[in-house]
């Protein structure tokens, strides 16, 4: 087994054609009290506004996005995509959950590899400084004091 041999990560693929040009309607209707978590964040972001704000920044940062695959999934929404941040790859599955109204009321979203994730949670932190999101983004290396 190679750990160091990245060839066949999803990460590193491109995306389906069929995909080129989608875009995340469930981020058009937001509940009030939605909640986005993820590998980059630190605790739970809570309403539209920060939703919103974090996910636009993310996408922004992007040199490249490319979807491999996106549709329903249980009571929600699916996507799994490669991208490139600062030249690194990056791959992202995005769970988004409905409330009865069909609003977006949960989004989880998990990054890889390691590496690329360290290094966009810096830049994320960067970003976010001095704004009411930044406790959910600190940087560097965290103490369990």
């Amino acid at each position: 087994m190679s750990i160091t041999d990245d060839k066949q990560a999803t990460y590193m693929c491109h995306g389906d054609p069929a995909l080129t040009g989608y875009y995340p309607k469930w981020l058009d209707d937001v509940a009030e009290d939605a909640t986005l978590e993820g590998s980059m964040v630190e605790g739970v972001i809570v309403g539209p506004e920060g939703l919103r704000t974090v996910v636009l920044k993310i996408k922004s940062l992007y040199e490249r996005q490319e979807f491999l695959s996106v549709g329903p999934y249980g009571n929600g929404w699916i996507e799994d995509y490669a991208a490139v941040v600062d030249g690194r790859p990056l791959g992202c599955v995005v769970l988004i959950k409905f409330n009865d109204a069909g609003q977006t009321q949960h989004v989880a979203a998990s990054y890889r590899p390691h590496s690329t994730v360290d290094h966009f949670a810096d830049l994320l932190a960067a970003e976010f400084a001095d704004t009411p999101l930044s406790a959910h983004f600190p940087c560097g290396p965290q103490s369990n004091d």
